[in-house]
């Protein structure tokens, strides 16, 4: 049985200048292990907020948050050795190379084939060739398949990616949306992507909308006809 990512009347808000700012309420979403979602909506309704709760990474105002998996019911803050997250500010580190930088977090957990796979996950992104290239000397599309090599390289059942192809140009928008959704397909991962495009949105299975406060699910395709 899949794991399932549960949110229940979440709420999320913040202080400002005296005055409580609520950037959602009330709101439902069930993030299923091998499907893909998009979650669009305008500048600032919350949706990289939105993205920090269902990974686990941050705990909502008001509301519930578990993880159902295995018959077993979880916080999420337990999800997080399972989560790869990838942002549209890549993140790496400036005096590491591309495959120390993939193979961090296998070190940060103790793995002594950390290396072997990052050279795995470096060639699985087209990279293999720029292994000894420290992010200085890579062009931003190779940062970002470095990046999302880095949040792979460890088989997480979700995926998370805040705007992954904001900073791109078209060609290497398209290759990463490729690969993301290859990624999601041969892991059985759970995908969930916050995106300006339509066109990285229309890939997923299941596309949300946040505006106003309210998450509307405004397209599903089958599962069986598409796969992740």
């Amino acid at each position: 049985m899949p794991s399932t990512i549960e949110l229940t009347n979440i709420e999320q808000s913040f202080e400002l200048a005296d005055s409580t700012i609520t950037l959602f309420s009330g709101l439902d979403l069930s993030i299923e292990q091998g499907q893909s979602y998009a979650i669009v909506g305008p500048s600032g309704s919350g949706k990289s907020s939105l993205l920090m709760l269902m990974s686990g990474l941050e705990k909502p105002t008001n509301g519930i948050g578990e993880l159902f998996d295995g018959g077993k019911v979880r916080p999420l803050e337990q999800l997080r050795s399972d989560v790869g997250f990838i942002f549209q500010q890549f993140h790496l580190l400036p005096e590491l190379t591309a495959l120390n930088n993939v193979a961090l977090p296998l070190k940060l957990r103790g793995d002594k084939q950390a290396l072997q796979k990052a050279k795995a996950w470096l060639d699985k992104v087209g990279l293999a060739h720029r292994a000894d290239h420290k992010p200085t000397e890579l062009s931003g599309g190779e940062q970002q398949r470095v990046a999302i090599a880095r949040a792979l390289v460890f088989e997480p059942r979700f995926i998370f990616a805040d705007e992954p192809t904001g900073n791109l140009d078209q060609q290497s928008a398209t290759d990463i949306t490729n690969l993301l959704f290859d990624c999601c397909t041969q892991g059985n991962a759970a995908l969930v992507i916050v995106t300006h495009s339509e066109t990285l949105a229309a890939k997923a299975q299941h596309i949300y909308s946040l505006a106003n406060g309210r998450l509307t699910n405004t397209a599903t395709v089958d599962r069986e006809a598409m796969p992740c």
